[in-house]
Order: C-alpha cells, then sequence, then structure tokens
C-alpha cells in the first residue's frame, strides 16, 4: 500500500465500475459486428465454401426451375454414407443447395450398410431389386429416389451422375505384364441430372415412346446382352414411359407418340407401315433409328426414306479402327460435333460395334427448307472401311441428327421434325450399354429429340479434379513406415537430444 493517502486501492468501487463497463462495452461492439455480418451476409452472400471440391453453385437456370415449381418433392439418398467412392458428400452437397433454394423439396438420407430397417423399408415402398428377388440381379445400392405425390417416383442409379473413363494404372508388381485398368471420375452430372428430374416431376403427364416391334428387332423386356432392358430403363429415368407398337392394319402412329424408336429390324418393312412412318416424319414426328451390321445386304426400308427426304445416308458398309478398339469390332468413338447436344460426351467416348457410317447427302440444289443435318459424332482418322480396305484411312461420321427448323406460315400436328440415326444398335443393348458413354447418349438424345434440352441450358458437367497418388504396394509399404514410424520416431529421439543437452 502507497504512503499517499490520495492514493486509490487497486479493487475501489469506481474501478470495478470502470473495469466491469468495458466488459460489457468490449461485449456488446463484438456482438454488434456478429449482427452485422450475419446482416451483410443474408442480403448479399449465400455459402461460403472452405473446399473447391464441395464448392456448390447452381446455375441460373436451375434457380429459375426451382422458382416456377410448386409440388413438394421428396428426395431420399439411398447410399452407404461411409463409402469414400460414392461422391456422397457432394451429392449431399448439392441436394442441400437445393432444399436452400426451395423449401418444398426435402432431403432424407437412408444408410443401407448401417440402418438395416430403415433400408428395408425404402425397398419395399420404391419396389426395389435386392439379391433375394434374382441370383444373377446386384441388390439396389446408391441411389437418389425423387418421389412427389401424384407422380411415378424417379430412381436415379448413383453411377449415372459421374462420367467416369477407363485409365491404365501402375501394377502393383512392377515384373508383372498384365495391364491393369480403372474407372477414373471426370465429371460430375449431378445439377444436370437432378434438374431434368424435377422439370419431369413438375409434368402432369410424362412423355411416351413407342417402340416399332415385328421385324425382329429386340425386346424392352429381353434382359440377354442384346435384349434393350437397360435402355428401356434409361428412358424411364428421364421420365419417358416405352410401349410396344406394331403397325399392323389402318392405324398410323399414335397421335400421343412423342418419340418413334425403330432399333434394327432384322427384315423389311411393309410398305404400308413405312408410308405411316413417312407420314409421321412429315407431320413433325420424332424419330430414334438404331441400324447395324447385320442389315448391311437386307434394307430395312427406312434408308430411302432417310436418304431422300431428310438428306441422311445408311451406308451398306461397316468401320474398322484396329487402333481404337480391345476386341477388334467394336470401335472407340472420341471426336463429337461440340455445336450440338453431343458436346458434352467431348471428354469421353462411346462404345460402338461394327458401326455403319451414317453420312450427310449433299444435294446439288437443295431447298430453302430443307431440314438440317448434323454429323453427330465421327470416328478416328485411322479408320478404314470392311467392304474397302484399300482406300485410306480416315473420319467416318456414325451417328448423325436431323432437325426441321420452323417455316413461317406453316405448322404441323407434332411439331418440328427432329431426328437421331445411329450406324450401331448393339451399343446401346444390355451388355454394351455400359461401356464408356453410351447410357449417357441415350438421355442426351432422348432429351433433344423430345425438345427438353433448352430447359437444360447453361447446366453442363462439373470437372472432377482427382489428386492421385499412384504407388505400387512395396512403395506403399514403404510409405507406411516413412509415416507411422520414421517420423514419428525422429520427431522423438530429437526431443529426447534436446531433453539431454538442458539436463547437463
Amino acid at each position: 500500500m502507497s504512503d499517499n493517502p490520495k492514493s486509490r486501492r487497486s479493487f475501489s468501487p469506481a474501478s470495478r465500475w470502470q473495469i466491469g463497463f468495458d466488459k460489457i462495452a468490449r461485449t456488446l461492439l463484438v456482438l454488434a459486428v456478429v449482427v452485422m455480418v450475419n446482416y451483410l451476409g443474408a442480403q448479399f452472400f449465400h455459402r461460403f465454401y472452405l473446399s473447391s471440391q464441395t464448392r456448390v453453385a447452381l446455375s441460373s437456370r436451375t434457380l429459375t426451375v426451382l422458382s416456377s415449381m410448386t409440388n413438394h418433392v421428396d428426395v431420399t439418398l439411398y447410399y452407404d454414407t461411409h463409402d469414400q467412392g460414392n461422391f456422397y458428400p457432394n451429392i449431399v452437397a448439392l441436394l442441400n443447395e437445393y432444399h436452400a433454394a426451395d423449401k418444398n423439396i426435402s432431403i432424407h438420407t437412408v444408410d443401407y450398410v448401417n440402418d438395416p430397417g430403415d433400408a428395408e423399408k425404402t425397398k419395399e415402398k420404391y419396389n426395389l431389386p435386392s439379391a433375394t428377388d434374382s441370383p444373377n440381379a446386384p441388390p439396389a445400392k446408391d441411389l437418389v429416389i425423387f418421389d412427389s405425390p401424384g407422380r411415378i417416383p424417379i430412381v436415379v442409379p448413383g453411377e449415372a451422375i459421374v462420367q467416369k473413363k477407363l485409365e491404365q494404372t501402375r501394377p502393383d508388381d512392377p515384373k508383372q505384364q498384365k495391364l491393369q485398368f480403372r474407372n477414373k471420375p471426370i465429371a460430375f452430372n449431378g445439377e444436370l441430372m437432378f434438374t431434368s428430374k424435377l422439370l419431369a416431376l413438375a409434368n402432369t403427364q410424362p412423355f411416351k415412346a413407342y417402340f416399332l416391334q415385328g421385324h425382329g428387332e429386340s425386346s424392352l423386356t429381353d434382359n440377354g446382352n442384346f435384349g434393350f432392358t437397360k435402355f428401356g430403363l434409361e428412358l424411364a429415368q428421364n421420365y419417358i414411359l416405352t410401349t410396344n407398337l406394331e403397325l399392323n392394319g389402318d392405324s398410323p402412329v399414335p397421335m400421343d407418340c412423342n418419340l418413334l424408336i425403330i432399333a434394327a429390324p432384322t427384315t423389311a418393312l411393309p410398305d404400308s407401315e413405312l408410308q405411316k412412318i413417312d407420314q409421321y416424319l412429315a407431320d413433325g414426328g420424332r424419330l430414334l433409328a438404331l441400324f447395324n451390321y447385320q442389315s448391311i445386304e437386307h434394307e430395312t426400308g427406312l434408308e430411302p426414306i432417310l436418304k431422300l427426304h431428310w438428306g441422311i445416308n445408311v451406308e451398306a458398309d461397316y468401320v474398322k479402327d484396329a487402333q481404337n478398339s480391345i476386341t477388334g469390332q467394336d470401335v472407340k468413338i472420341r471426336d463429337f460435333n461440340p455445336k450440338t447436344f453431343v458436346a458434352p460426351l467431348t471428354q469421353v467416348s462411346l462404345q460402338m460395334i461394327l458401326p455403319r457410317p451414317i453420312t450427310k447427302v449433299d444435294f446439288a440444289n437443295p431447298p430453302a427448307n430443307s431440314p438440317q443435318v448434323d454429323e453427330l459424332a465421327l470416328t478416328s482418322e485411322t479408320s478404314t472401311l470392311a467392304g474397302d480396305p484399300a482406300a485410306a484411312p480416315r473420319h467416318y461420321p456414325v451417328i448423325a441428327s436431323v432437325e426441321q427448323k420452323p417455316v413461317a406460315g406453316v405448322s404441323h400436328p407434332r411439331g418440328n421434325t427432329r431426328i437421331v440415326v445411329a450406324g450401331d444398335s448393339i451399343f446401346l443393348g444390355n451388355y454394351y450399354i455400359e461401356g464408356g458413354a453410351n447410357r449417357d447418349f441415350v438421355s442426351y438424345a432422348a432429351n433433344w429429340l423430345l425438345d427438353r434440352q433448352q430447359l437444360l441450358a447453361g447446366i453442363s458437367p462439373q470437372p472432377v479434379t482427382e489428386f492421385r497418388l499412384l504407388l505400387t504396394r512395396k512403395e506403399g509399404q514403404q510409405l507406411d513406415w516413412l509415416l507411422l514410424a520414421a517420423l514419428p520416431g525422429g520427431v522423438l529421439i530429437f526431443g529426447w537430444l534436446i531433453w539431454f543437452v538442458r539436463r547437463k
């Protein structure tokens, strides 16, 4: 205590009041800053992202779609949440953005590994396949299910959300000669697929596709390698109902036919049916026509219609490309027209089987209102024709599209004609549809034919940046010893040396 009688005590009432007031003022200042930051964030910012891999920013087109939706949608994530390779964190982060933009969208996760009871209820509710249904059928896993009252639920397989590319990897043993491959993720299609499903649920009636039968075509119920069961399921995932069609008698193509699919007939179509198909196209119909090498020597009857009326030539030959083939019969297609609906496929490839060239007809004097023909996919410059092996190798188009642009003063009962012609059908069969981006092609082609691509304008696949350290098994063991033993041991030894020196 100081001898000066005028000195104040350290904890006098005045000092305590000053300290208390200072604490209250500082607390109020911090609270004011927090309130202002939250206000500014609510007004001008929506999310703060810590990782470029989980950053989600919905496109303006998706936000427009969400703002126009009035129906409630329940989204169920049927996933193994602990699987490191199924992109579950990316998917749930994206769907949370949908929920933030539209509260009518609710998100629910069912972990089929850790919550088997809830998983069984989900399988029963949505009639999901299980291992007990068929010994050869894999059980359902990694699914995104969109459900809205009064609508047919849409099930999206997780494998369809991420585009992958086959790449060669280093073998564990350097002496091993056998090549090893893995599916490398290159593009995330979450927003593209989810917005399309929400658009489908917003429509009271799904689109309807008729599958022509009666001429040796494979069936939508055929589970064999060359059947089209998976092809039909892919259409269903795009909210397109499929039904068989036989053009017997006098009945024309039904008026509710939004898309006519003719998949590799093996016998010629009767003239009466060809006339109905010709009239359907003239009225503004939409057609997906698939040919293959088996019909080279026996025309189906569609070839003259496509050539004379729509400017597409289905050539009587097939393409071989030894430098871009695995089996000698398949051909890897990597060259896509970037100005068409196949532009998203430029980073991947299609796997087609002995595809026939589908070329554009160059008319000498085309009419002013002639349809627009685009060659969509081409083989590599090393390709040759089986029927003319002496010809110089070059690119060959194997898929083409036709669009009849609107003409002033002219209207058609079905709209404006759109056609996609592919020189192969096997690549969309149950076996090969899993190869490359074959499954993705179905979605892109169907949505373009049904004129739904404009609704998805501005939504594109997000590239996947992958940081991968390629190590052999021996190198991995050495790294384990370095991280688990050498580095911690070195730190301990260094600490002991310091302690020993200071002790002296």
